[in-house]
C-alpha cells in the first residue's frame, strides 16, 4: 500500500471512529434522548444535564479516547516514515468526526475532550501542557469555554517552542482554529459577560438557550 492511500485511510477510518456518538449512545440505554436534553449536544456537558454522572463520566473518557485511540492505532500500523503525519490525520480527523457526525446531520459537540486525547498521544508533552493550562485557566477564572480556547490555542504554539517538525504545529493549528469556530457562541457571551461559570448553579448563571452547547 502507498503512502497517500495509508493516509487517506487514515482520515476516513478516524473519522468514522470519532463521529461514534457515545453519548447519545449511553443516554439511550438509560431510555433518554440527549437530543431533547439541554441544547440537545452530544458530549459529556449535556449528559451531566441529565443528573447521570456516571454516564457523563464514560462519555467523557469515550469522547476523549477516540481521537486518541483513532491516533494510536494509525501510528502503530504506519510504515515507517509517516508515523507521526499517520497519527496526526487520524487522531484529526477523529475531532472532526465528533465535531461533525455523518449520523447526526453533522450535529456534533465541540471537539474538546476529543482534541486533548488527541495531542495527548500524539506528543504527550504537548498534551500535559495542553491539560495543565485548561486546568490552570479553569481554575483562574472559571469558564470552561475559555480554558478550552486558550489551551487549544496554546496547543501550536508549545509545539513551535519545543520544535517539533513542521506538519505538528499545522495540524494543532487546525484543531486550535476548528475550536474557535466551534465556540463562536461562547465567545460572544464570555464578551458580554454571560457565560456560565463552573461550579455555579443553574440560578446564579445565565439559563441556557439553544446556542449555549457543551461539549
Amino acid at each position: 500500500m502507498n503512502q497517500e492511500l495509508f493516509i487517506i485511510l487514515c482520515a476516513i477510518g478516524g473519522y468514522l471512529l470519532g463521529s461514534v456518538t457515545f453519548g447519545l449512545v449511553f443516554t439511550k440505554m438509560v431510555g433518554i434522548d440527549l437530543r431533547k436534553v439541554g441544547p440537545g449536544t452530544i458530549g459529556a456537558t449535556n449528559v451531566l444535564r441529565t443528573g447521570r454522572k456516571d454516564l457523563a463520566l464514560l462519555t467523557l473518557i469515550c469522547d476523549s479516547g477516540k481521537a486518541a485511540f483513532a491516533a494510536y492505532i494509525a501510528m502503530l500500523l504506519a510504515p515507517d516514515g509517516i508515523k507521526d503525519l499517520a497519527g496526526l490525520t487520524a487522531g484529526t480527523f477523529g475531532v472532526v468526526g465528533h465535531n461533525f457526525p455523518v449520523w447526526l446531520k453533522f450535529k456534533g459537540g465541540k471537539g474538546v475532550a476529543s482534541t486533548l486525547g488527541m495531542l495527548l498521544v500524539t506528543c504527550p508533552f504537548v498534551g500535559v501542557l495542553t491539560c495543565a493550562t485548561w486546568l490552570a485557566v479553569a481554575g483562574l477564572f472559571r469558564y470552561s469555554s475559555l480554558a478550552a480556547l486558550v489551551a487549544l490555542i496554546a496547543a501550536p504554539v508549545y509545539a513551535l517552542f519545543l520544535e517539533l517538525p513542521v506538519e505538528f504545529v499545522y495540524f494543532y493549528g487546525f484543531l486550535a482554529v476548528l475550536a474557535i469556530i466551534r465556540h463562536q457562541s461562547n465567545i460572544r457571551r464570555l464578551i458580554k459577560g454571560e457565560e456560565s461559570k463552573i461550579g455555579k448553579k443553574k440560578a446564579e448563571n445565565k439559563p441556557d438557550d439553544k446556542d449555549n452547547k457543551g461539549e
